[in-house]
């Protein structure tokens, strides 16, 4: 399981021109099921997200969360995260989770992003062709991987 966390100062999400998802201030995570990942996987990516201390303080140290900043999570899923590319030049998708497990697991990983995080969470369209903006603030932008119950 892999997610890209952007701190942003506003992110949307549009399908077929319509807004279906917005937040201010707040974190735009794209989110990403492979094969084998579990929502214990799930458990212990959201737990360190939702603790992630990516905000400056009143003396401009990275010291804040985001329930510090009132902050918001606008998650997008992204298969194409779990693209192996290491021959050729054509991305495999072979090892990303089956769509409608994979669509479970998002569910459940956005529902215990508002649990533990208490905030706004919107979401992306799963399976969607999906138009994504944002303005990313800093920028700041991590790359978190959870297998086996074990972040990387």
């Amino acid at each position: 399981m892999k997610a890209v966390i952007q701190r942003v100062n506003f992110a949307g999400v549009k399908v077929d021109g319509q807004t279906v998802g917005e937040i201010g201030k707040g974190f735009l995570i794209l989110f990403g099921a492979a094969e084998g990942d579990t929502k214990e996987d799930a458990d212990k990516l959201v737990s360190k997200i939702t603790g992630l201390r990516i905000f400056s303080d009143e003396n401009d140290k990275i010291n804040l969360s985001l329930k510090d900043v009132g902050g918001d999570i606008l998650c997008v899923s992204q298969f194409t995260l779990c693209a192996d590319c290491r021959k050729g030049n054509r991305p495999s998708f072979i090892g990303a989770m089956a769509p409608d497990e994979a669509d479970m697991l998002y569910k459940y990983f956005c529902e215990k992003c508002m649990e533990l995080a208490s905030c706004k969470v919107e979401r992306g369209v799963f399976g969607a062709d999906m138009k994504v903006s944002l303005e990313n603030d800093g920028p700041f932008t991590i790359v978190l991987e959870c297998r086996e119950g074990k972040i990387l």
